[in-house]
């Protein structure tokens, strides 16, 4: 094979990669992501059809991998693979225990696939990593999972909240962004007792339910929602703290 078609096989493949990775993607995306046009996206998509790959086009939106078709599970590089196991040892340090516990399933079972001489350099490897920025390892949280479900599937969330004055209150919320500093995972959502967004510290919930009902999703992007703080507070998204 030419080096012409080594390289177009290896953009088939991270194209591939690429649609299995998200719900909807646009030829502009797939263009701008592999550097190159919109035609060689279409001859591309073709050539992918034509082999057995059932991509499905949404008029107006873009491409999409029939609903329910698996590619059988990717090789990853000692580079990804490394990577991997350094992204390990820093979720470990983070505050949120469902968080961690849901990432440490999923990197087994990756590390399930990993060949056996890639399985022993990262053994290696996450023994001589450490982050320590959170040297206790505490937990203070354990509602991250939870609240990344309901913010995906827009259910309301019910929660027992305590401000930073120590004020408990019962809130009605509509989850739409989440965020980490050092120390904290920040939830921000729409408010229904105080009628506009606030943000929540993860580590101030008493109590958390995801509640059977659903609301419209906010027309607006994050970063829309971080110009408007800094307008109306001329600070950071932590305020207004609830």
């Amino acid at each position: 094979m030419s080096e012409q078609g080594k390289s177009r096989l290896i953009r088939l493949t991270a194209i591939l990669t690429q649609l299995q990775s998200k719900r909807i993607l646009t030829a502009r995306e797939i263009a701008e992501k592999h550097h190159i046009s919109i035609r060689t996206v279409y001859r591309d998509i073709r050539t992918l059809e034509q082999s057995g790959i059932p991509i499905v086009t949404e008029e107006g939106k873009g491409y999409t991998i029939m609903q329910g078709f698996y590619l059988p599970p990717v090789m990853f590089t000692e580079s990804e693979a490394n990577a991997l196991i350094t992204a390990e040892q820093l979720i470990q340090k983070n505050k949120d225990a469902s968080f961690t516990e849901e990432y440490q399933r999923a990197i087994s079972k990756i590390k399930s696939i990993l060949r056996t001489s890639q399985k022993e350099k990262t053994e290696l490897l996450a023994d001589r990593i450490i982050f320590r920025n959170n040297s206790e390892n505490k937990k203070t949280s354990t509602y991250l999972m939870t609240v990344q479900l309901a913010l995906a599937n827009y259910n309301l969330i019910a929660i027992e909240y305590q401000s930073m004055q120590g004020k408990n209150t019962k809130r009605t919320i509509e989850p739409f962004a989440l965020y980490s500093t050092q120390e904290n995972w920040i939830l921000i959502a729409f408010c229904r007792l105080r009628n506009d967004f606030r943000a929540f510290r993860l580590d101030n919930i008493k109590k958390l339910t995801v509640q059977n009902q659903y609301f419209e999703p906010h027309k607006m992007t994050l970063q829309e929602y971080f110009d408007i703080c800094k307008e109306k507070y001329s600070t950071t998204p932590d305020i207004p703290l609830s």
